[in-house]
């Protein structure tokens, strides 16, 4: 075999790699994009719910206006908060968790709220999107993280950051909701 021969096997064999590996990268952040865009629609579903929330506590507890005032202005927070990039969201959101957490501890002052269909209805439709969050939340991270893996190993990381791979930040929850999770609630009678 001539070496021309052999150089352009060599070629050919290092441009295919070049070529599996980039499309392997794309995969792994177009996955890490719907990932993130899992989480706006669950996000967008609890900002939708709050007003009625919102208006079905005003209902009960009408004079309790700061409580009220906060979920409003931490929900339109967390509104703005939207195409910020992970980390903005995440301190809106948490903003957002603790006023409403603020919110069902309202509920407990107040027996006829508590015990409203409606409050009721409105608090599971909640818990179920809350739910649905951390799923996606964790999916998101789990996709960061092979995205971020992918593009920091080699030989990707020879050419990753000449296509445009940049590395992705994880949807953290921040250390104050880590311990606020940690801890069991604390039940008075």
């Amino acid at each position: 075999m001539s070496f021309g021969l052999i150089l352009l096997i060599v070629v050919v064999v290092v441009l295919g790699f070049i070529w599996v590996t980039y499309n392997s990268m794309v995969a792994l952040r177009q996955r890490t994009n719907q990932a993130f865009a899992d989480i706006d629609v669950q996000m967008k579903q609890r900002h939708d719910l709050i007003p009625n929330l919102v208006e079905t506590v005003k209902g009960y507890a009408g004079h309790e206006r700061g409580t009220l005032e906060a979920v409003v202005n931490a929900r339109n927070a967390a509104i703005q908060a939207q195409g910020q990039g992970p980390a903005q969201q995440a301190q809106a959101e948490n903003m957002l968790s603790g006023a409403l957490r603020q919110l069902f501890a309202l509920s407990e002052s107040y027996p006829d709220l508590k015990a409203s269909a409606n409050f009721q209805q409105l608090q599971a439709s909640l818990s179920d999107i809350e739910n649905k969050l951390a799923a996606a939340r964790r999916f998101f991270n789990n996709a960061v993280s092979e995205y971020n893996a992918s593009i920091q190993s080699f030989p990707a990381v020879l050419f990753a950051s000449m296509f445009g791979f940049t590395q992705r930040e994880f949807f953290d929850v921040g250390a104050e909701s880590r311990a606020a999770l940690d801890q069991a609630p604390q039940v008075k009678f």
